[in-house]
């Protein structure tokens, strides 16, 4: 009986470890961002607020890779332009791959209003 106990919590125990890791990975892995449009990260592009194309090449380079096992690896991530704070809303920017060869990193709005824009990426 005190066996089977045993077997019974290593199992339990097992499972949980991995269902934590796996929720870590899914929040930490996550393509989507939230940025404040104020008077630090926004520009203007074609008349309308846009996010700074430096802060979505920095929260992109930084979220590509985020841990060993998600993404691959990045580096001297661009953008050509800011990103207009406008639902639908995309531009490509592009990084370096860990083999050296270009990536394009496709970007959407996926909402955004007069204070904040959110938005993605796809790896």
């Amino acid at each position: 009986m005190q066996r089977n106990t045993f077997l019974v919590s290593v199992v339990g125990g097992a499972v949980a470890l991995v269902a934590v890791g796996a929720v870590g990975t899914h929040l930490l892995a996550g393509t989507e961002s939230t940025s404040e449009l104020d008077r630090h990260s926004s520009v203007t592009v074609d008349g309308h607020r846009a996010l700074s194309a430096d802060i979505v090449a920095g929260r992109t380079a930084g979220r590509y890779h985020a841990l060993p096992w998600v993404g691959k690896e990045l580096t001297d991530v661009s953008c050509p332009t800011g990103l207009k704070a406008v639902a639908g809303a995309m531009i490509t920017c592009t990084g370096k791959g860990g083999d050296g060869r270009d990536v394009d990193i496709p970007v959407r709005v996926v909402r955004a209003d007069s204070h904040s824009v959110t938005w993605t990426f796809q790896r």
